[in-house]
């Protein structure tokens, strides 16, 4: 099996080592490079540097030919993308994502995404998802520049303007998802628990959405 992993953390680097060990072919991705020296991978594993959900770089990893890939770096939202791009536009048999926030498992799901959750079993769990089968997914909306994503609003951002989150030139507020309905944010929509935010974005936006919403570090 040729396996794509994006994301080279404790994680993925366990999953890439331990499936070469079973023969299989194994390419890691990951936007950081010194990720290949915080967690250094075993002979054989090809490394490569760039962001797991540009296609270019995913071209150049061989996911044309790939039989798998899985998502494990530190943000959902990388996580998500990476995964509907592998998924939507070079329609690999097998996408796995591994997920932090498990409100956002019921997006996944919409999308026919399995996810696994962040255990010391992750690697366990995502090695058994890969080596079984499972229905192919055949449903394919394309990818490109531009992202669509459905996210939770977290507790520390509830209270305040949805359009906050508005970068010019990255990050669009599109939408509210509220008990059942939605509406377009104005300037005093303001976020309440339960909300999902429906948001446009770049690719170079995936990496502020997911500062954005992550819980400040005064608040750990």
């Amino acid at each position: 099996m040729r396996v794509l992993i994006m994301g080279n953390g404790r994680v993925g680097s366990d999953l890439a080592d331990q499936l070469l060990a079973e023969q299989h072919q194994v390419t890691v991705i990951d936007k950081d490079p010194e990720a290949f020296y915080t967690y250094p991978l075993k002979d054989g594993v090809t490394q490569v540097v760039g962001l797991g959900f540009d296609r270019d770089v995913l071209e150049g990893a061989g996911i044309r030919e790939a039989d798998a890939f899985v998502a494990v770096s530190s943000g959902d939202n990388s996580n998500i993308v990476s995964a509907r791009v592998a998924l939507e536009y070079y329609h690999v048999p097998r996408v796995i994502a591994r997920i932090y926030d498990p409100r956002r498992a019921e997006i996944y799901e919409r999308l026919n995404i399995p996810t696994v959750a962040t255990t010391k079993w992750g690697v366990k769990q995502i090695q058994l998802m890969l080596l079984h089968d499972r229905q192919e997914i055949r449903e394919s909306v394309g990818g490109g520049d531009l992202l669509r994503m459905r996210v939770p609003v977290p507790a520390h951002l509830i209270g305040k303007a949805a359009v906050s989150l508005n970068v010019p030139g990255e990050i669009l507020v599109a939408g509210v998802s509220r008990g059942g309905g939605g509406f377009l944010p104005t300037d005093d929509s303001m976020m309440q628990d339960g909300d999902f935010l429906v948001l446009m974005l770049t690719k170079g936006g995936v990496d502020t959405v997911d500062r954005l919403l992550a819980l400040p570090a005064d608040d750990h």
